[in-house]
């Protein structure tokens, strides 16, 4: 069973929403059978980023304004989040956070799934953000992050020097808008369901279940139903 989770490195529910899957899929009878497959979303195609502390306004101001919000209701707001981030286990600092660019992020996710790593790079990158205020819109920030998730430290390089991966954010960034995603954590199941925002942990499972329990084998219909019909396989074919 696929799954496939549209999310952008910088957004705080989805790095909750990450950790309530994850709770879903432990509990998930079939989890040895679910192939999970990060895909790109960009909240803001156009931050630019910053490399420290001190550069731009601070993440309370940047609420206050982007959501017509007074300082004290964008502060509330970031300790509600950060009550919710605990909640799931997840330490957040988003008063330290960096404003950062992730379309290098989502290329560097690509990459890992290149590699079998495209979890553990999406999970570093998510920790980096909103635990450690790194900046994950740096280049040499980035290849450190890479490294760390298991990712070759040239070919990360490589691809940030580059434009590789280029086109397969771009491209999962149309499926979303042809899909009609515009806010994310997104969950597709088996191309069968979605599943928008961090829903709790029960809610997912449940997701799940109905999801595996209406896989079925094919039906066969006409002659192939009772052994008939030319056909070819393995052992050549019927002549």
């Amino acid at each position: 069973m696929l799954i496939e989770i549209w999310s952008d490195v910088v957004c705080p529910w989805c790095y909750i929403g990450k950790r309530r899957f994850e709770a879903a899929l432990a509990r998930f009878a079939h989890r040895e059978d679910v192939e999970v497959r990060w895909r790109s979303f960009e909240l803001d195609p156009t931050t630019r980023s910053v490399r420290g502390a001190g550069e731009g306004i601070g993440h309370a101001e940047l609420i206050a304004g982007k959501y017509g919000m007074s300082l004290a209701q964008a502060e509330a707001a970031i300790a509600s989040m950060t009550a919710a981030a605990a909640a799931e286990g997840l330490d957040f600092h988003l008063d330290a956070s960096l404003r950062s660019n992730t379309f290098d992020a989502h290329r560097l996710v690509h990459l890992g799934a290149a590699h079998g790593r495209q979890d553990a790079v999406e999970e570093r990158l998510m920790r980096a953000y909103f635990t450690e205020g790194l900046p994950v819109g740096d280049r040499d920030t980035l290849v450190r992050l890479a490294v760390e998730a298991g990712l070759p430290a040239a070919e990360a390089e490589r691809v940030l020097d580059g434009d590789e991966h280029a086109d397969a954010v771009r491209a999962d960034e149309e499926e979303a808008r042809l899909l009609g995603i515009s806010g994310v954590p997104f969950f597709v199941v088996d191309r069968k369901y979605g599943v928008s925002g961090a829903q709790p942990a029960d809610q997912l499972l449940g997701v799940l279940d109905r999801a595996w329990s209406e896989r079925s084998p094919l039906t066969l219909v006409g002659p192939t139903a009772e052994g008939g019909g030319d056909a070819c396989g393995p052992d050549g074919c019927a002549v």
